[in-house]
C-alpha cells in the first residue's frame, strides 16, 4: 500500500484535504503545483505564523524584500506585499490546475490580522483591502471568531462579494 492510498480513500469519500502551508520556496519548487495535480490537496490555509516561519527560513524572498525596502515599504506594508503575492500565485495554480471544483475546493485563504479580533469595523477594512489586494475569485478571507468578528462581518463581507471563513 503506498502513501498516499490513504488519503485516496479519504479524498474518494468526499473529504477534501487542505495543505496548511505556504511559502514561496513551495511554490517555486513546484511542490505546490505536483500536490494540486495529484489531488493530495484540495486547498491551502494560511496564518501569520505560517509566513513568518516561510520568511525566516531560506532566501526565496530575499529578492522581494530587498526590492521592497529600496521602494521605502514599511516591514507591515512588505510583509502584506509578499504574502498577498504568495497567495495570489497559488491562488492562480488552483485556477489553472484544478478547475472547476467541487465544494469549498480550489481555494487560497488568507487571514485577517488577528490583533484586530475585536474590531469589527478593522476586519472588515482588512478583510476588503486583502480582498482587492490578492483580487483572485478562489480565495478566502478569514476573520476571527470572535462577537464582533461574528456579529457583521459576514454580512458585509457578502455585500463586498467575498469569501470568508470564520
Amino acid at each position: 500500500m503506498s502513501a498516499d492510498q490513504p488519503l485516496a480513500r479519504i479524498v474518494a469519500s468526499g473529504v477534501s484535504p487542505w495543505l496548511d502551508d505556504l511559502s514561496r520556496a513551495r511554490l517555486r519548487s513546484g511542490n505546490l503545483a505536483e500536490l494540486i495535480q495529484s489531488g493530495r490537496v484540495l486547498g491551502v490555509t494560511t496564518n501569520p505564523t505560517i509566513f513568518d516561519k516561510a520568511l525566516a527560513e531560506g532566501d526565496a524572498y530575499d529578492e522581494s524584500v530587498a526590492a521592497l525596502a529600496a521602494e521605502g515599504a514599511d516591514v507591515e506594508q512588505a510583509v502584506r506585499t509578499l504574502t498577498t503575492d504568495d497567495v495570489r500565485e497559488a491562488a492562480d495554480l488552483f485556477a489553472r490546475l484544478l478547475p472547476g471544483p467541487p465544494h469549498g475546493d480550489g481555494r487560497v485563504s488568507i487571514e485577517v490580522d488577528p490583533r484586530l479580533a475585536h474590531d469589527t469595523d478593522g476586519t472588515i477594512a482588512q478583510a476588503r483591502e486583502l480582498w482587492r489586494l490578492v483580487g483572485r475569485p478562489n480565495v478566502y478571507i478569514k476573520i476571527p471568531a470572535t462577537p464582533e468578528g461574528c456579529s457583521r462581518s459576514p454580512r458585509r463581507s457578502r455585500r463586498a462579494s467575498a469569501s470568508t471563513r470564520r
